[in-house]
């Protein structure tokens, strides 16, 4: 009988368990069932999460309100000395004479560069002279006869009269040490055939067979291979009073 009554008890409280259990499975299944499906296309699947930049902060002027904005590069100022130099050398062009212009071309300088206008001025009146050997006025002139021209009328200095004696009667000096008014020897028929005046920046002006009196290069290949020397004639010093 006891074991009866404990068996009922047994079906009861699992009937019991059943029937509590059964609606709660019921409704779960039911609101699964009814809740609507929501469908993401491929752009909301892959997109990304927004992110901000923080700690961002615009500067304003305090009475207008309105931004400023700096460059990172700061704009160029001519400084003092640049500026006093162009206008020194603008103020050199306007004040240089034709002269001054035409022989800042020939010997490729600027015209405040130019060392000495008064051997420039005597040396004008024979440029453009042509050459004849053994001549010595402006109908025609060879090389030494015409640096023989300059030295009496630039430096009143009387030299001999051949290239070859100039050369004797020159102090022979380095090319370090050339600087204007000094004579420069070329070997162009046979020893010392040929002479010039140094004037600046590698230029010598001479009688040239070819061209009459004009201004060349003494790095032109043709009177690099043949230059001998650079020869010094002493001047008389120029006493201001």
């Amino acid at each position: 009988m006891f074991r009866t009554v404990i068996i009922g008890l047994l079906v009861m409280v699992t009937l019991v368990s059943c029937s509590s259990m059964k609606p709660l499975n019921s409704t779960s299944d039911k609101q699964v069932a009814s809740a609507p499906s929501v469908s993401r296309t491929p752009a909301q699947n892959n997109k990304k999460e927004v992110k901000f930049l923080n700690d961002i902060s615009v500067e304003a002027e305090p009475s207008s309100g309105k931004k400023t904005v700096t460059s990172e590069k700061p704009a160029f100022k001519e400084s003092a000395s640049e500026a006093n130099i162009y206008l020194n050398r603008t103020s050199s062009l306007e004040k240089a004479s034709n002269l001054q212009l035409k022989y800042a071309i020939l010997l490729n300088t600027e015209v405040e560069q130019l060392q000495d206008n008064a051997l420039l001025e005597h040396i004008d009146e024979w440029y453009g002279t042509r050459y004849r050997y053994g001549g010595t006025t402006k109908s025609g002139i060879d090389c030494s006869a015409f640096v023989q021209a300059i030295y009496l009328s630039a430096f009143a200095v009387t030299l001999p009269r051949t290239a070859r004696d100039q050369y004797r009667s020159s102090r022979i000096v380095s090319a370090t040490e050339m600087r204007a008014g000094d004579l420069v020897f070329f070997n162009t028929t046979g020893g010392i055939s040929h002479v010039g005046i140094y004037l600046q920046n590698n230029k010598f002006i001479h009688a040239s067979t070819s061209y009459g009196v004009t201004i060349s290069d003494m790095f032109d290949p043709y009177y690099l291979r043949r230059f001998i020397g650079i020869g010094r004639i002493e001047k008389p010093e120029v006493k201001i009073k």
